[in-house]
């Protein structure tokens, strides 16, 4: 005598049950993903996927804009607003010295922070990017050093338009924002890439050695 068959299943059942079959081991691997074992895209096929515009600017291009835009800023907020209030010309460049850093720390790297991709992929517009106050000491000596340059840069200008010219009545280039953010943001870019430089012959070095070790 045969085994009793039980009730057929209906084929829209079936392909329903096939439908929301679990593949465990799937749903495994997407629970465990992170950065280490997940597949690289490219940045085109990243693209795809984002709303906004289909204009983007590199990235290099939006950090030389903001940066231009408030170190202008503090030019315009410190250096020609206080300095009518501010007669002494060494508290007026140590207030903006000061000013350079406190904006770079707690404005323009935040905002850095805040459009990065990744965790740390603005990290290198940053001369000091670490979080908290630890940074802004740093910060705050590292735009006196850019005051330094960009004096500098001013004064060496000027000298040679007035041995040209012969002019010596008149300063031929004022400080005013815009030229101001401009230089200040090119003596920026140019100690970041001494940086990422020496930051690639240390890591070269050492991968050498590694290699010879081996």
């Amino acid at each position: 005598m045969g085994r009793k068959k039980g009730p057929e299943i209906p084929e829209e059942e079936k392909d329903l049950s096939r439908y929301y079959r679990l593949n465990t081991k799937a749903v495994d691997d997407l629970v465990n993903a992170d950065v280490s074992n997940s597949p690289q895209v490219s940045r085109a096929e990243l693209d795809r996927y984002r709303s906004g515009p289909k204009i983007r600017l590199r990235d290099w291009l939006k950090v030389l804009l903001v940066k231009w835009w408030f170190n202008g800023a503090v030019c315009f907020f410190f250096y020609w607003g206080l300095g009518n209030a501010v007669t002494n010309r060494e508290n007026l460049l140590l207030i903006l010295g000061l000013a350079i850093g406190f904006v770079a720390d707690l404005l323009v790297n935040n905002i850095f922070r805040y459009y990065e991709k990744t965790p740390g992929g603005n990290g290198r517009w940053m001369m000091f990017g670490r979080k908290g106050f630890a940074s802004l000491p740093l910060n705050v000596l590292y735009g006196f050093l850019l005051l330094l340059c960009v004096m500098m840069t001013y004064n060496t200008v000027n000298g040679v338009i007035v041995s040209v010219t012969g002019n010596r009545d008149s300063v031929p280039l004022g400080v005013e924002p815009i030229l101001f953010g401009l230089i200040t943001t090119g003596w920026d870019f140019l100690f970041l890439g001494i940086r990422r430089l020496g930051k690639q012959i240390v890591a070269d070095a050492k991968q050498g050695n590694q290699t010879r070790k081996r």
